[in-house]
């Protein structure tokens, strides 16, 4: 069982010792603890709650609201929300701040606090340090009795979705004409109820809906990812769909499969949209160092900015608003709309997507074709308790200081067309290891160098 406090929010499985896993306590303690930031910020004293639908969402959502009541502060209970729905509610209700109770990916043991600040977006490091150490304090002012925060309940997804629709570059009644077969994947989560009413108000003819029964009991590993999206695939093709959707719990991650019931590739959603934006709205793009270089060749094809930035979207989102950029996001399926909102949105990700596909008149599978075609291979090095992971990746900066270098996350080397990316995790004694390049083998082998080449560090 784990608990992990980073500057973005509070991460943990549920039950077991209190200060090691997720417990009442440590709910209390840390939202105690944004609270009293909340509070010290001065930018108000309202903040909205909202969950995924994971099965320990309503006890942490209780234990959460009654904390920020009892510091007096007023609650907008979003009920089952979307993260991209919450982060905008902050902006609408022009509250303090905002927590999100999602684990995101991971699977139905795990529930996480996710942290906003007044605009909408994660905090930032040096605001999440506040938090830790005042949670660390425990130096919490509760309120009086006459003082208690007020508690109210609102709806936000019809907000959500009637912004998306305004969007310049999402075209309703293009979709509508094309009357879509989609199937959506939405893993028993809040995505069951946000992307079939998003699609209706689209106007697509036929949603077949696989686990959107908002239930918690994740009908398979929730990760987007193509090995556990066996059960759409089959319906895409059984089904003869146009297009298979599949979101996370917290619908902040797309995933798309297409016609042919082949993956259109979460590296690959950002890329296509990206491309779409660039043809109607020409300006800079953004994804951070471990995603795709397809972006890059889309962005400078059409002649424009591309930069990458750190991992982490609160790191993509400084990266863009210091540029300009007007589509940005990460490879895991992430798009970030500035002109929607600075947060990853797979509602809007959908909308968008939609509209380029019908304005193209190409199947899903045949818009993918006009993409590169780069492979990826994920791994990681697993060392040894206090090993300094700081001094290998400095090493490996200096052997290979002949070829084009990027530190601001990690080390990534690039070779011609082909790069790898080393980064340490703040959570456990490994090197996370991305390589990219056209052919899976190429990636494959540069890996199984770098892998080589820390081991002989190490010996």
């Amino acid at each position: 069982m784990t608990l992990i406090k980073s500057i973005s929010g509070i991460r943990g499985t549920l039950g077991g010792a209190t200060g090691e896993n997720l417990t009442p306590i440590d709910v209390v303690k840390y939202t105690s603890a944004y609270g009293a930031w909340i509070l010290q910020a001065n930018v108000g004293k309202k903040v909205v709650v909202g969950r995924d639908a994971r099965i320990s969402g309503p006890l942490v959502h209780e234990l959460v609201v009654n904390t920020l009541l009892a510091l007096g502060i007023d609650v907008v209970d979003a009920g089952l929300s979307t993260t991209p729905t919450v982060e905008m509610a902050v902006m609408e209700e022009q509250a303090a701040g905002g927590i999100i109770l999602t684990a995101s990916h991971n699977p139905k043991q795990w529930n996480a606090l996710k942290l906003l600040n007044h605009k909408g977006e994660f905090i930032s490091a040096e605001d999440g340090a506040v938090v830790l150490a005042l949670a660390e304090s425990s130096d919490f002012l509760f309120a009086t009795v006459d003082h208690l925060g007020v508690r109210t309940q609102k709806d936000f997804l019809a907000m959500h979705i009637d912004k998306i629709l305004s969007l310049p570059l999402v075209n309703r009644d293009l979709i509508a004409a094309k009357k879509y077969k989609i199937a959506v994947d939405a893993v028993n989560s809040v995505g069951g109820i946000a992307v079939p009413a998003l699609l209706n108000a689209l106007g697509v003819e036929t949603i077949k809906e696989i686990n959107c029964e908002p239930t918690g009991h994740f009908a398979h590993n929730p990760e987007p990812l193509p090995e556990h999206l066996g059960q759409i695939a089959s319906v895409v093709k059984s089904a003869k769909c146009d297009l298979g959707i599949v979101v996370d719990p917290d619908v902040d991650r797309l995933a798309l499969i297409c016609d042919d019931a082949e993956m259109f590739g979460e590296e690959y959603t950002l890329v296509a949209i990206a491309d779409y934006y660039l043809k109607h709205t020409p300006g800079p793009t953004v994804s951070n160092l471990s995603s795709t270089r397809a972006l890059r060749d889309v962005t400078e094809k059409a002649g424009q900015l591309y930069e990458a930035s750190a991992v982490g979207e609160v790191n993509v989102v400084a990266k863009m608003k210091e540029i300009g950029a007007v589509i940005g996001g990460e490879g895991n399926g992430g798009i970030i709309v500035p002109e929607l909102h600075y947060g990853r949105d797979a509602l809007a990700g959908i909308a968008l997507f939609l509209s380029h596909l019908a304005e193209t008149g190409l199947s899903a599978a045949a818009l993918r074709a006009t993409y590169p075609n780069y492979r990826m291979s994920k791994n990681k090095a697993e060392l040894q308790a206090g090993t300094d992971v700081d001094g290998i990746l400095d090493k490996i900066q200096k052997k290979y200081k002949k070829q084009p270098i990027n530190t601001v996350d990690g080390v990534k080397i690039e070779f011609d067309n082909d790069w790898v990316h080393l980064r340490k995790s703040n959570t456990e004694p490994i090197i996370r290891i991305y390589a990219e390049s056209d052919s899976i083998n190429t990636a494959e082998n540069l890996t199984r160098k770098i892998l080589q080449d820390i081991g002989d560090l190490l010996n």
